[in-house]
């Protein structure tokens, strides 16, 4: 066992808890410790498609919007990459997947508090020290590790989601035959394509992605496309700007007081605002099939309001999965048969199993989720265990948005610190989102009208 003690020991480094590392770096007087099983960053790999972007600019890297002067902002990073200059001349807030990926790497390369190959297995709890005793493996040397800290900060990520009709389908790494779901896609892309039909069940940001990038070469290799939706239609993200007040530390306030029925509902109801498809795709998609329709038709099909029911795999008479659908509106059955299937049905929020000895000092909902406080701890108050992207409904929709990422790092540091280290804006929205104040409310009555209106 190690006999440092931690301030706070981090499990999990996607963006989110990698920004907390980049922030944590200069405050010498914190120990801390970020562990992450994997040999190396990696952000969506299976999802690294040539030409696609995030949904954010770039603003929202690791530090820029806690701290605009860190050496650890994308700038600095275009700049120490001498790309900097051709950044500016490209005319676009948005990097693409492959550049974002690149640069969290180089962020990761330069902190010293990393730690990775560390598999946490289980989380315990010294009540005669008061400290947090977290047993990694570390699959490098083979060999048990015990790591001591005062708090923990949860960043697991989420995980991709299955339906329940594929789940007995697919294998540990969400591949079998010739189905997947999209965050495998750039690994067995080149098997589908081999295929007589690929099938897309879903119409978020990745399924469109992949939707895309199978367009392209679907007539030069022949084969029939199918993307299926159970939405109404293939809906955009809305990046209006009174929309995107609705990420702000304002409308957070707002979410987080509301009964937990009511946010459940508007989170069915902001979808569009979160699962939605990029406009630039939306066009993109649109101008490819309208030039294929000059020369070509049928071979790509769009199907909405589909929801699917069971997937039937191949047998010794057929190559071909049988995919079964119930249309909502019309609710009538119907059967596509495709030679592959990819699954872009989004991701979850699954419970580590290493939490399970340290439960009963953690807050869940009568829902079994966890009571994420409004400064994302979820320890009923004592400021011991923290979470990254797991209060979406608690919090909102806002909770996997990478521009909001610096904005919950900020507040788990002031948590920590018992101080504001970085400056958390507390009012930037136009809107008022709940009911006006008393002292508003004397506004509108009569009395105070001009006039004309009386």
């Amino acid at each position: 066992m190690s006999h440092l003690i931690y301030d706070f020991i981090a499990i999990g480094l996607g963006p989110f808890n990698l920004g907390l590392a980049c922030l944590s770096q200069p405050l010498h007087n914190l120990k801390t410790l970020f562990l992450e099983r994997k040999a190396q960053f990696e952000w969506h790999p299976g999802m690294l498609i040539s030409d696609s972007t995030l949904q954010t600019p770039f603003f929202s890297d690791l530090v820029t919007m806690a701290d605009p002067t860190s050496s650890f902002s994308f700038l600095n990073y275009l700049k120490q990459k001498g790309r900097l200059y051709p950044f500016y001349i490209r005319e676009s807030f948005y990097p693409s997947r492959k550049e974002y990926n690149d640069y969290c790497s180089w962020a990761a390369s330069q902190l010293e508090n990393i730690r990775f190959q560390q598999e946490v297995c289980s989380v315990t709890y010294d009540e005669q020290q008061g400290l947090y005793v977290i047993t990694a493996f570390d699959t490098g040397n083979k060999r048990k590790i015990a790591y001591l800290a005062r708090r923990l900060v949860l960043g697991t990520g989420t995980n991709p989601y299955i339906p329940a009709c594929a789940c007995a389908l697919l294998d540990q790494n969400l591949t079998a035959g010739n189905i997947t779901h999209t965050s495998r896609y750039i690994f067995e892309k080149s098997k589908f394509q081999h295929c007589k039909s690929v099938t897309i069940v879903g119409s978020g940001q990745s399924a469109a992605e992949v939707f895309y990038d199978l367009l392209q070469d679907c007539d030069q290799r022949n084969y029939q496309l199918n993307w299926v939706t159970r939405s109404s239609h293939f809906f955009p993200l809305d990046l209006s700007k009174l929309t995107l007040e609705l990420t702000s530390p304002d409308y957070a306030d707002y979410f987080y007081g509301l009964s937990d029925a009511t946010r459940q509902t508007l989170l069915q109801i902001q979808r569009p605002l979160y699962k939605g498809i990029n406009d630039s795709l939306i066009r993109n998609i649109y101008h490819r099939l309208y030039e294929r329709s000059i020369e070509q038709t049928g071979r790509v099909r769009l199907l909405t309001n589909s929801e699917l029911q069971e997937i039937s795999p191949p047998d010794q008479h057929s190559d071909q999965y049988d995919l079964h659908f119930r249309h909502i509106e019309q609710n009538r059955n119907y059967r596509i048969s495709s030679g592959a299937v990819i699954l872009g049905t989004g991701y979850h929020y699954t419970e580590p199993q290493f939490l399970k000895p340290v439960s009963g000092r953690i807050r869940y909902l009568p829902s079994g989720k966890f009571d994420v406080d409004r400064y994302y701890s979820i320890d009923g108050g004592r400021g011991e265990i923290f979470v990254q992207n797991a209060e979406l409904h608690t919090h909102g929709f806002m909770a996997p948005d990478l521009g909001m990422g610096c904005y919950r790092n900020a507040c788990i540091l002031r948590q920590i610190c018992g101080q504001d280290i970085y400056l958390t804006e507390k009012h930037i929205a136009f809107q008022e989102f709940g009911t006006p104040p008393a002292v508003h409310e004397q506004a509108y009555q009569a009395d105070h009208l001009p006039e004309i209106f009386q």
